[in-house]
């Protein structure tokens, strides 16, 4: 069976990340038998009851069969620990995500990057700044990385775009979800010259909690790499 899907099945399960997901491949050696475990040897591997409980509806229902399908007919990736593809650095920092969806190509000159952060109400001279800054590192052969977000995040990522450069945005929702919707043909040009990246399943809406812990993501793909900064 491919090995993508019982990565992608614990990712569906709240409660499980990295430190939990660590938990079980040491105690059951691999992610197929995890996953088929008893809800006893669950327990005994460390996991609450409600935690089992969630993994026990999630393997009974069609949600994981779903993900796939979304993942197989949008030609995502799923890049997990295992993966030459992990970006490195970033497996290196505390609780790194387990698994990445990606739509595009994160290549190794994205090693040199930096992110561009910043308010969703941007004056005049802001966006003049921020064109003026990505389109320079762009040309320079620098990666911007971004949020697909209103404001600062779409100004970077199009100014890199149009400099003929790569950028690669981070989303708060599935990678098969273009939030916001206005950015959907910008995130067709990104896809083009960068990537999607997203720790959320696909499918996952653009809900309001879930960009406060994907901006993290951001920074860390940064600091991963010994590179950049925010700006």
């Amino acid at each position: 069976m491919d090995a993508r899907r019982f990565w992608v099945a614990f990712n569906l399960v709240k409660g499980i990340g990295a430190v939990r997901l660590r938990g079980l491949l040491d105690h059951f050696g691999d992610l197929e038998k995890a996953w088929n475990a008893s809800p006893g040897a669950l327990r005994s591997a460390g996991l609450s009851e409600k935690i089992v409980d969630r993994l026990v509806q999630v393997r009974s229902g069609d949600r994981l069969d779903l993900c796939m399908e979304r993942i197989d007919s949008g030609g995502i990736q799923v890049v997990t620990w295992d993966d030459a593809n992990y970006p490195p650095r970033l497996k290196e920092i505390d609780q790194p995500p387990p698994v990445i969806y990606v739509r595009g190509a994160i290549l190794p000159e994205d090693d040199l990057a930096v992110a561009m952060v910043g308010t969703r109400r941007m004056t005049v001279y802001g966006r003049q700044i921020c064109e003026e800054v990505a389109d320079y590192l762009a040309r320079a052969g620098v990666t911007i990385v971004s949020g697909l977000a209103r404001g600062v995040d779409g100004v970077a990522h199009q100014a890199a775009v149009n400099a003929g450069g790569r950028t690669i945005a981070v989303l708060g929702c599935g990678v098969d979800l273009i939030y916001p919707h206005e950015h959907k043909r910008l995130a067709e040009k990104i896809m083009q010259q960068g990537a999607l990246v997203s720790d959320y399943p696909p499918g996952t809406p653009p809900e309001s909690s879930n960009f406060p812990p994907r901006n993290p993501i951001i920074s860390r793909f940064i600091a991963g790499n010994h590179r950049g900064g925010g700006w």
